[in-house]
C-alpha cells in the first residue's frame, strides 16, 4: 500500500454511483404520497422539500389525526391531499411513488399493496417484520420489476460510509476480524400519549407484535453496512437481552446484545444497545490487521497499525514529505467534506432509480437480507437459542 494511493483514494467522493451530477430529469416532479406521518415520515417530508424540481408531496396518510396535522405544517406538504386509509391513497392514479414510514408490522402489507397498485416505493428500515414477509416481498418485487423498491438503509448512500467500503475493498484495513457496534441512550424511548389514543398506537416500538425493538430501529443500520461492505451475511447469531431498567409494561427489551459470526470472512460482529446509559452513545469500529476505522454517522477516523502508519508516512523511501494530519489519538480523518443528512442522498438516488430504471443500492434483496439478520438476532435474544443462516436466505 503506497501512501500516495491512500491519499488519492480516500480523497475521492463516492464515484458516479452516488454523486453523478448529470442524473436524468423526469418530465415533471414525481408525485409522492407519504404513508405514516410520525417523526420519520415528517422528517422525510421535510427533506423532500429540498427536491422541489424532482418530487411533489401530493398526499399524506396516517391513522392518527394529530400526526396528520403536524405533517401538514411541513411547507412542502401543505397542499397535500389527506387520507386516513392508505388503500385509498394507493387508489389515486396520480400518485406515482410512496414513502412508507409506518410501524414495522405494517411495512409488509403496505409495501405489498403499493407494489400491486403500481407505485414506486421508498420503504423505511427494517424492510419487514418477519423473514417470511421479507422473502415474499422479494418474490413479488421480482414479478413487478418495472417498479423501484428502495429500502431506507441510508449508510449505503452516505459518502463517508461509501468511502469506508472502498477502503475495506482496497485492503487498507487488512484482514478484518472484529466489529464493535453500539447505539446507546439514557432515555426510556417513550413518547407522550395524547388524550384519546392508546399507548400501543403511540409507543408501538415497545410492543413485540408491532416492533423489532432496538435491534430493528437502531442496530439494523450497522448490520446492513457490514453486509454491504463485506458482501456477506452472518452464519451464526447469538443474543441476549432484557427489560433491565424500565419496568413500565414494555415488551421489547431496553438492553440488548447480539453476536454475529461471519465465518466465511473470519469476523465476529458485536452489536449492542441500551436505554440506560448515554456516555458512549454511537460506536462503530471495524478492526483489521492493518488498521481500524472508527465511525460516527457523519465522521470517520482511520487508525493505522504501527507498520501501516510507517508506510503511510513514507513516499518513495523518503519520510516527512506532505505529512498526513494525525489527531491526538493517532488517527486521521477519512473525509473532511461536510455532508448532508443521509436521507438527502437516499432521496436523490430514489429519483435517479425511478427516472433511469436503476436498481437501488439498498434494494429489496439487500433489505430482505438485513431484515432476516434482525429477525434472527431478536429470535436468539428472546428464545435464548443460537440461530443459524439457512440457504433459503441467500438472496444476494
Amino acid at each position: 500500500m503506497k501512501r500516495r494511493d491512500f491519499l488519492l483514494n480516500t480523497s475521492l467522493l463516492t464515484g458516479g454511483l452516488l454523486l453523478n451530477a448529470s442524473w436524468k430529469r423526469a418530465s415533471g416532479p414525481i408525485r409522492v404520497g407519504i404513508i405514516g406521518c410520525g417523526d420519520r415520515g415528517k422528517g422525510i417530508a421535510s427533506v423532500l422539500g429540498e427536491f422541489k424540481d424532482q418530487f411533489t408531496i401530493a398526499a399524506l396518510c396516517d391513522v392518527l389525526d394529530f400526526r396528520l396535522d403536524a405533517a401538514k405544517k411541513v411547507a412542502a406538504a401543505s397542499a397535500a391531499a389527506i387520507y386516513k386509509d392508505y388503500r385509498k391513497l394507493l387508489d389515486d392514479k396520480s400518485i406515482q411513488a410512496v414513502v412508507i414510514a409506518t410501524s414495522l408490522d405494517m411495512h409488509y402489507p403496505v409495501a405489498k399493496d403499493a407494489l400491486l397498485a403500481g407505485k414506486h416505493i421508498y420503504l423505511e428500515k427494517a424492510m419487514t417484520f418477519s423473514i417470511e414477509e421479507a422473502l415474499d416481498l422479494v418474490k413479488l418485487s421480482q414479478k413487478l420489476s418495472s417498479q423501484t423498491l428502495m429500502v431506507g438503509h441510508q449508510y449505503r448512500y452516505t459518502p463517508l460510509y461509501f468511502k469506508v467500503k472502498q477502503m475495506i475493498g482496497s485492503g487498507y484495513l487488512g484482514a478484518v476480524t472484529q466489529i464493535d457496534c453500539r447505539w446507546d441512550r439514557n432515555w426510556n424511548w417513550r413518547r407522550p400519549v395524547p388524550a384519546g389514543y392508546s399507548d400501543e398506537q403511540i409507543n408501538w416500538r415497545m410492543y413485540k407484535r408491532r416492533s423489532g425493538g432496538l435491534t430493528a430501529e437502531l442496530l439494523s443500520h450497522q448490520m446492513d453496512f457490514i453486509n454491504w461492505a463485506f458482501d456477506t451475511h452472518p452464519d451464526e447469531i447469538l443474543g441476549t437481552g432484557g427489560i433491565d431498567f424500565y419496568k413500565d409494561g414494555r415488551e421489547t427489551y431496553d438492553n440488548v446484545q447480539a453476536i454475529l459470526r461471519y465465518s466465511r470472512k473470519g469476523m465476529i460482529g458485536n452489536f449492542g444497545a441500551t436505554c440506560g446509559n448515554a456516555k458512549e452513545g454511537y460506536i462503530f469500529k471495524i478492526k483489521g490487521t492493518r488498521g481500524m476505522v472508527s465511525l460516527l454517522p457523519h465522521e470517520g477516523i482511520f487508525y493505522p497499525e504501527a507498520e501501516t502508519r510507517k508506510q503511510l508516512q513514507t513516499v518513495d523511501g523518503v519520510t516527512g514529505a506532505s505529512p498526513i494530519e494525525w489527531n491526538n489519538d493517532g488517527g486521521t480523518s477519512i473525509m473532511k467534506e461536510k455532508m448532508k443528512d443521509g436521507t438527502w442522498y437516499a432521496l436523490k438516488e430514489f429519483h435517479e432509480c425511478i427516472t433511469q430504471g436503476k436498481i437501488p443500492v439498498s434494494n429489496v434483496k439487500t433489505g430482505a437480507t438485513t431484515a432476516i439478520c434482525v429477525h434472527l438476532a431478536n429470535k436468539a435474544m428472546y428464545s435464548h437459542t443460537i440461530q443459524n443462516w439457512k440457504t433459503a436466505y441467500n438472496l444476494v
